[in-house]
């Protein structure tokens, strides 16, 4: 395997954190040759601890980003379907495709819904209650989920006006100008692990996310193969996407290695470095030293089967 089939990225999530800190770091990710990509994180409140500490709201702080920086692909990771209307979404964007020159990548999911512990949907309901938004089943939020990718694809390719009704959203005379700069619109990562989300992803993905364990990875990905069947796809057109979250440290470096290694042995290609905030400092060389290069050169000095 190449590695230059090989990509890795940056991911700060935004709980206690200022602009400043995450502009330093998205700089000098930017400015780095080891990452191809920086991400945020969706959420408007912190999901842990004191929920009092500031989250800075996700896509206005990535348009500010997208002005800021240059060479790298940029996304959230991933955006949650229930917290913005889909025209609005697609709207927004359109513009930070038209900031960035081209550089977005849309991540999308069907949002917090379907969390299987009592503590992890009070979690949900603590979040979506502060700001008026109604928790729904896991079948309603993916269902709408469809719906929305269907509206998005159609704001970003379609100059005509247009209606469209369906079960959870209405639009009349819609129409999103201007459009994407990509054509017909930036790349889709999208997540999902039940078998209607993974029937999305095979219907509108270029990426696939798993933020889970290696063994529920290789699982997730095999149903998502067979719905890119059940939809005339072909599974290699979904690059496969992993998130790894990390703090940094010596012996930390040599387990993330090792289980990158194996989750590129699992068919994994693209890869998101998700770094646990406060950020003390800027990680971004570390990063780059002891996770990516390392990784690569460990790839470049096997033997040719």
């Amino acid at each position: 395997m190449s590695t230059s089939q090989l990509t890795f990225g940056v991911k700060t999530s935004q709980i206690n954190s200022t602009y400043a800190e995450i502009l330093k770091i998205w700089r000098e990710v930017d400015r780095n040759e080891a990452f191809d990509h920086a991400w945020l994180w969706d959420h408007m409140l912190p999901l842990r601890e004191d929920v009092t500490q500031s989250a800075l709201e996700a896509w206005t702080l990535l348009a500010a980003l997208a002005a800021e920086t240059e060479r790298i692909r940029l996304g959230v990771v991933v955006t949650s379907n229930r917290l913005r209307p889909p025209a609005v979404l697609a709207k927004m964007a359109a513009t930070v495709d038209q900031i960035s020159a081209g550089r977005l990548v849309f991540g999308i999911g069907a949002g917090g819904h379907a969390v299987p512990d009592p503590a992890g949907m009070a979690l949900v309901e603590r979040e979506f209650g502060a700001y008026g938004i109604a928790v729904v089943s896991p079948r309603e939020a993916v269902d709408a989920l469809g719906e929305a990718m269907v509206i998005i694809r159609r704001l970003w390719t379609e100059s005509a006006p247009f209606d469209f009704t369906g079960h959870h959203y209405q639009l009349k005379g819609a129409i999103g100008q201007p459009m994407p700069v990509q054509r017909p619109g930036p790349p889709v990562m999208m997540a999902g692990s039940g078998a209607r989300s993974l029937r999305i992803a095979a219907e509108y993905a270029d990426l696939w996310i798993w933020p889970g364990d290696l063994d529920e990875f290789r699982i997730k990905s095999r149903l998502l193969d067979e719905q890119c069947l059940v939809v005339g796809r072909d599974p290699a057109e979904i690059t496969r996407s992993v998130q790894v979250l990390m703090r940094g440290g010596r012996v930390e470096a040599r387990g993330t290695r090792e289980l990158l290694h194996r989750f590129i042995e699992a068919g994994a290609r693209h890869f998101v470095l998700g770094l646990i905030p406060p950020y003390d400092g800027s990680p971004v060389e570390w990063l780059a030293q002891e996770i990516v290069e390392k990784v690569l050169a460990q790839i470049d000095s096997r033997p040719v089967s």
